[in-house]
């Protein structure tokens, strides 16, 4: 095999349908010479039919993350198709409605810790399941909205966010003798299936595209797919507990 993580075994969660950025991360990484593992939670089925419009299909395990016991069994379950992992792809997140759209204030803990258990916590868990097949090191990505920053709708998702980022920082520091590398991909707005549940989140679009100095696409999933790419191979191996920004450059301009 050729390219870019040609053969690397990765772990991808995340992908929903073909506008995840989890699926462009499976589709370029097979293409690149990965032999790709999904998880998939609540609807396998719709999961595993978009895991036949990949390059080469790719077997689906189930996986909730807040699910110990499908923790405990990932690895085994994941040995049935590789015989390790050398990265691990974190395209994870959720917060009940009350948590978005301007309901700060109101949200009750319940729900602020269901949105904080599955967007923040999981980065750990999926890490630590994944653990015993990284004996050889690797690398562990994650995705995230730029966190320095209360934006207006995303709510306790953006303090998810900013405790996710400060997690991968974690992992870095933990896992780094272990040879495995923690980072995360802080992507623009997305016409994503997740983007499109958080209510006003529209009100992004035009802004990015206006100040972003390279521009902004909403539906293209592509560049930040490169990033995670990138952050697997064997071209960054000195860098970890970094975010790297693909949003057009927007996060460095001011208002």
């Amino acid at each position: 095999m050729s390219g870019l993580l040609a053969g690397k075994r990765l772990l991808v969660t995340g992908v929903i349908t073909d506008a995840s950025i989890a699926f462009s991360v499976a589709k370029l990484a097979q293409e690149n010479g990965a032999q790709v593992v999904l998880t998939g939670y609540g609807r396998l089925s719709l999961v595993e039919r978009i895991a036949k419009r990949l390059p080469e299909p790719a077997p689906v395990i189930e996986l909730d993350v807040t699910n110990q016991e499908h923790l405990a069994g990932l690895a085994d379950r994941v040995r049935e198709h590789v015989d390790g992992l050398d990265g691990v792809v974190h395209s994870i997140g959720f917060a009940p409605q009350s948590c978005l759209g301007g309901g700060f204030l109101d949200a009750p803990w319940e729900d602020v810790a269901t949105a904080v258990h599955v967007s923040t916590y999981s980065y750990k868990s999926l890490a630590m399941a994944a653990l015993p097949l990284m004996s050889a090191g690797g690398a562990v990505v994650g995705l995230t909205f730029d966190a320095t920053k209360a934006w207006p709708v995303y709510d306790w998702m953006g303090v998810a966010k900013a405790g996710l980022e400060s997690a991968s920082r974690y992992l870095a520091l933990h896992l780094g003798k272990r040879g495995i590398r923690s980072n995360l991909v802080a992507a623009g707005p997305l016409r994503t299936i997740a983007a499109k549940s958080i209510p006003g989140f529209e009100q992004f679009e035009d802004a990015w595209a206006e100040r972003a100095p390279l521009g902004w696409n909403l539906t293209d999933q592509e560049p930040a797919a490169r990033a995670c790419l990138a952050l697997m191979s064997d071209w960054f191996p000195a860098t970890t507990g970094e975010i790297v920004h693909v949003d057009g450059g927007y996060h460095a301009i001011g208002a």
